[in-house]
């Protein structure tokens, strides 16, 4: 049997990330901060985090007595260990998105937190339409040049398939504003979100499809005080190790009363 080929060049990523500029991380650094605006909101405690990072040093010290381990596809965590596991920005990467949740899932005690966020289907897609559209008009065919993002149900259900309970996906739009298509084009590569997918050409792209590119984004996404407007969503995913402890949904018919009663309103039956 052959083996699918892999959606990430994992070396390639790698590269990318060792170029990254520390201090040109804002993705990271708001995907840090959403995860720690939810904790605030978790009416509970907890006293052995891991966390999963592809830049571990943003989060070495945030929160007390975490271990903070790099981003692979074997993840350096310990079975049935933590009561909090952070996943953080990566899954978008990953060749094996619900293998991550799983050992994340496997790695939590009973009623452990897993806090997982990664970008959504509506990460630049703008760039990526432009991109399409000139290279189109300038070649008559399209290359894979942004990598393919998930929507936030597709996540969602990987929640279920992973095996957490009580799980829940939302989205963060982040919309960026840049002087010009290649102002955000260096930004992701300072960020080390450049092109690492396995079936990406190898060779340069021709001036000219650039160039036409940063033009339709030009006129098609236009800031409101000039430049252009470049949209990130992050997805936010949360589950819990099943345990007995938790709430659990009612048996259906088993309700005691009625909802037209509760909100005091005539109940109209449907016809077959």
């Amino acid at each position: 049997m052959t083996r699918p080929t892999p959606l990430t060049d994992t070396a390639a990523l790698t590269r990318n990330r060792a170029r990254a500029n520390l201090s040109a991380l804002f993705l990271q650094e708001a995907a840090r901060d959403e995860v720690e605006d939810r904790l605030e909101m978790v009416n509970k405690s907890f006293s052995s985090a891991g966390i999963v990072a592809a830049f571990p040093s943003l989060w070495r010290g945030r929160i007390d007595g975490a271990e903070v381990l790099p981003e692979t596809e074997t993840l350096a965590l310990t079975p049935a260990t933590h009561d909090l596991v952070i996943h953080s920005l990566g899954l978008h990467w990953a060749n094996d998105p619900v293998g991550q949740l799983i050992q994340c899932r496997r790695a939590l005690r009973a009623d452990g937190l897993l806090l997982a966020v990664g970008l959504g289907g509506q990460t630049l897609h703008e760039l990526r339409a432009c991109l399409a559209e000139s290279e189109a008009m300038e070649t008559g065919g399209l290359s894979p040049r942004v990598a393919p993002m998930a929507e936030v149900r597709d996540l969602g259900a990987l929640l279920q398939r992973s095996g957490l309970a009580l799980p829940v996906a939302d989205t963060v739009s982040l919309r960026v504003q840049y002087q010009s298509m290649w102002h955000l084009m260096r930004d992701l590569r300072a960020m080390g979100e450049t092109n690492a997918l396995a079936t990406r050409i190898r060779s340069l792209t021709r001036r000219n499809i650039l160039n036409r590119a940063a033009d339709i984004y030009a006129n098609g996404f236009p800031g409101d005080d000039g430049g252009i407007i470049a949209t990130f969503e992050l997805i936010v995913l949360t589950g819990w190790a099943p345990d007995d402890s938790q709430q659990k949904p009612l048996r259906p018919g088993s309700a005691q009363a009625r909802l037209a009663d509760a909100l005091k309103t005539d109940e109209t039956p449907l016809s077959d």
